[in-house]
């Protein structure tokens, strides 16, 4: 299982999804959202949400685990190991976050919010540098997490149906696993078996984060076992605690959700805030810890 995702990581990182492809065919999370945002009209109302909102993960995880079992079953590792690279997105997160760093490199700030509006929920349209870089820091570190190591390591678990599966859990989080009046119960198991799906893998990534740091590395395990706990995921704390420590700088606290301000506490709250050059740095950390876990697989795969 290891070699389908070792394989799935590389041809990721040598070609990712391209923009043809998508035009012409979309990509496996649109398919698992459209499936999501059907059953999400169709069954959340009335009585019983929470019950329904069950339903509607064990329908949408069947549909993704069963066809892929068929698949590896019939048709092999290595079928499944290509059918699984488009389920990693380690050179996508890279590409977004580089459209970040360039131009907040450069001073320009309209082009950097513009970039990172499209990777947080957070209000940036006033962001200056410091806000712009933390925001695009702590989405690095929560989706190397659920959007790279996650899936490798739930492929190296269950091959195309685990990572299948993953994937599939992750994108009902996303969708509908908000606390929100039409979500609260609709949403709830998603979220939580999203919550236990990335127990390990949020673990894991710190630990590689931490491997990727060097000298740092002692920083970041610290940071990231003093204070993911009062983060409000369980989960996207250990990760951006890793990356807080390896950085020397740091993350979450206040931010704005359109009228809302959120006093998110700090991580690694005495360092200083990031800017630019930090931005550059937790991206390339990132690039180096993404090698390691591509180097564990191949030697996995190997053993």
């Amino acid at each position: 299982m290891a070699m389908i995702a070792a394989i799935a990581l590389i041809l990721d990182a040598l070609i990712g999804w391209p923009d043809a492809v998508y035009r012409r065919i979309g990509h496996p999370v649109t398919w698992a959202g459209r499936l999501i945002a059907a059953l999400d009209r169709g069954l959340n109302r009335g009585r019983a949400r929470r019950a329904k909102g069950a339903l509607t993960v064990i329908i949408v995880v069947l549909a993704a685990m069963i066809p892929a079992a068929l698949i590896q079953a019939w048709l092999g590792p290595w079928v499944a190991a290509v059918l699984a690279w488009p389920l990693v997105a380690a050179r996508s997160l890279d590409q977004h976050l580089r459209a970040v760093a360039v131009p907040l490199a450069a001073g320009d700030l309209a082009g950097a919010r513009a970039a990172t509006a499209m990777i947080v929920g957070r209000d940036v349209t006033q962001a200056d540098t410091p806000a712009l870089a933390r925001a695009s820091l702590e989405s690095l570190a929560e989706n190397s997490s659920d959007g790279v190591i996650a899936p490798l390591f739930w492929a190296a678990v269950g091959g195309l149906p685990g990572i299948a599966a993953y994937k599939a859990i992750n994108t009902m989080d996303s969708m509908i696993g908000h606390r929100t009046p039409r979500h609260e119960a609709f949403g709830m198991v998603a979220a939580r078996l999203d919550d236990v799906a990335n127990l390990i893998p949020a673990r894991l990534t710190a630990g590689l984060i931490a491997l990727a740091a060097g000298r740092r590395g002692m920083a970041a395990l610290r940071v990231a076992w003093r204070d993911a706990g009062s983060h409000r995921s369980p989960n996207a704390g250990w990760p951006e605690g890793a990356m807080a420590g390896a950085l020397g700088i740091r993350l979450s606290g206040p931010r704005t959700y359109g009228d809302r301000v959120a006093a998110e506490p700090w991580l690694n709250g005495t360092a200083p805030d990031p800017g630019a050059a930090d931005l550059a740095r937790g991206i390339a950390l990132i690039r180096r810890a993404t090698v390691l876990a591509g180097l564990l697989l191949i030697l996995g795969a190997l053993a």
